[in-house]
């Protein structure tokens, strides 16, 4: 019965898959072990899992980044759900939203732009990243759009300006990292990758 019922999930969730015009109900009701976004109404497999190094520089930066702004900030990371839309919810490596505007998070997830995403890049997702979430983070009217490169741990940090992301800064080393909407930040990119050994 059991093989039926996973065979049943399977298939579905492929039928999903090779659809389009999904809204947010499809895609909360797949339970089948992956993970997707769901990007203009279709589906997006999100594999394979973030390296271990990956993983290490979004602990570290969530850390960092609480020391100075946890008070005024909330501090989510992946895998939540940011619905921007009933056909559009991503899955930021790490997001933040200013505790006045806690009216955007329930269970689900954060219903609405937070004030800051960060995605750090991967092989895998480096396209995503840089086109595809620069644009849809831009159109959801996201402030604040990161993209950290964990190999030479610089940071680029996107501005939104009538509609479009700019790039006004990349730090890296003992560069001091601030942030014209989330004015709480203040760490250096040395001081993250410090703490992430070498790994094959």
């Amino acid at each position: 019965m059991s093989d039926k019922k996973n065979s049943h999930q399977q298939n579905s969730s492929t039928d999903l898959i090779k659809e389009s015009n999904l809204t947010y109900d499809d895609y909360a009701s797949i339970d089948d072990g992956n993970r997707y976004e769901l990007v203009n109404g279709k589906l997006e497999l999100m594999s394979p899992a973030p390296t271990v190094t990956h993983q290490m520089i979004s602990f570290q930066m969530q850390k960092d980044i609480a020391k100075s702004c946890e008070s005024d900030y909330i501090i989510l990371y992946a895998p939540v759900d940011v619905i921007l839309a009933n056909n559009e919810v991503r899955q930021p490596d790490l997001i933040l939203v200013h505790r006045e505007r806690m009216n955007i998070l329930s269970n689900r997830g954060v219903i609405g732009p937070p004030d800051l995403v960060v995605e750090i890049l991967s092989p895998s997702t480096l396209k995503r990243d840089k086109i595809d979430k620069l644009d849809t983070y831009a159109n959801s009217h996201i402030p604040e759009y990161w993209i950290v490169e964990p190999k030479t741990g610089i940071l680029e940090q996107y501005s939104l300006h009538e509609e479009q992301y700019n790039l006004i800064d990349i730090f890296q080393k003992d560069e001091q990292v601030t942030s014209p909407h989330v004015p709480c930040i203040s760490f250096t990119m040395a001081e993250i990758m410090s703490t992430i050994p070498h790994l094959d």
